[in-house]
């Protein structure tokens, strides 16, 4: 069990320094997995701040981070070790006049010198405990995930060159999925659980503001109660934070102060990335806008349509 760590306060308090509003939940739940040394499953819909939570742990600790990005035919090699094929070559090149025996030369070739090291590996070998991100565990195949589970029982890999590599430190590892897939008990069992639903209006105009301060903030209040509506619809993609942050920027970039039918319309691919998604949306901004109480001025409406005609969406407003 580690100790000197921080508290759960702590870590809301330091994870907001780095610009993460971290709720008492999502505290506890880091803190108990850094505490135990068990990994910490995070679940959620895409763009909730899941892998942010790993980024910001890495600069909270002051410690490397660690990232296996998983995806469909991941296998072992990719994650743990490569031997380094092209410098083999040469080193057996270089030393073909040599007097070295050959199982001399193969001890050589074979050695942590020529050693690629991928994630895995790189995250039991470093002298300071890194953050192990192991981002969409959901994407990688059942085989995987079973073979993570043993790395992760036993913190220790066999290479049959060189022997078993045993951790110098156990790394703090944050799992996330997207829920592309269920995953198998057994790895469940082996972590803690956290889900990451999408934010109240209260907590996603904190990021707002604590993420995109130069935002207006009557705007930065239009943008957030207008995306809790849209949640609430059936679309194909319902944006997460991460697309509300950046089409908060995209307002600030566009100069805007105030939500209008043509705001919408202009950035709309920022919010929403789905063709069938934004093609509804279209047809329902004065819809969304009316029900959001949103006062927008008509005569500027008026010299929007009338200057593009032509413009699809001026048509319908």
């Amino acid at each position: 069990m580690r100790t000197n760590l921080p508290t759960f306060e702590d870590i809301i308090e330091q994870f907001r320094r780095q610009h993460y509003i971290a709720d008492r939940q999502i505290a506890v739940a880091v803190f108990l997995s850094m505490r135990l040394q068990k990994p910490l499953l995070i679940e959620g819909p895409p763009g909730v701040g899941k892998t942010e939570i790993a980024k910001v742990l890495a600069q909270v600790l002051n410690t490397e981070l660690i990232r296996l990005q998983c995806y469909e035919g991941l296998d072992a090699n990719a994650a743990l070790y490569e031997w380094n094929y092209q410098h083999q070559l040469l080193h057996i090149k270089l030393t073909e006049q040599s007097d070295q025996t050959i199982e001399e030369k193969e001890s050589t070739i074979f050695s942590e010198k020529f050693l690629l090291k991928r994630p895995l590996l790189r995250a039991i070998t470093q002298p300071k405990p890194p953050v192990l991100l192991i981002d969409e565990i959901d994407r990688a195949d059942e085989e995987f995930e079973s073979f993570l589970l043993e790395v992760l029982s036993d913190w220790q890999i066999s290479i049959p060159e060189i022997g078993t590599i045993r951790a110098t430190s156990i790394p703090y590892v944050i799992i996330t999925s997207n829920r592309f897939r269920e995953l198998s008990d057994a790895l469940r069992r082996r972590c803690l659980y956290l889900w990451i639903d999408y934010p109240s209006y209260e907590k996603e105009l904190a990021i707002v503001r604590e993420k995109v301060p130069e935002l207006d903030e009557n705007l930065a209040e239009q943008i957030c109660q207008f995306v809790q509506q849209v949640r609430r619809r059936q679309l194909q993609k319902r944006p997460g934070i991460a697309e509300t942050l950046d089409w908060a920027r995209a307002l600030v970039s566009l100069h805007k102060d105030h939500l209008t039918p043509d705001t919408l319309a202009m950035a709309i691919g920022v919010l929403f990335k789905d063709r069938e998604d934004i093609e509804v949306m279209k047809t329902s901004f004065m819809e969304f806008l009316e029900r959001l109480h949103v006062r927008f001025r008509l005569a500027e409406v008026r010299q929007e349509q009338s200057s593009a005609p032509s413009d699809e969406f001026s048509e319908k407003v």
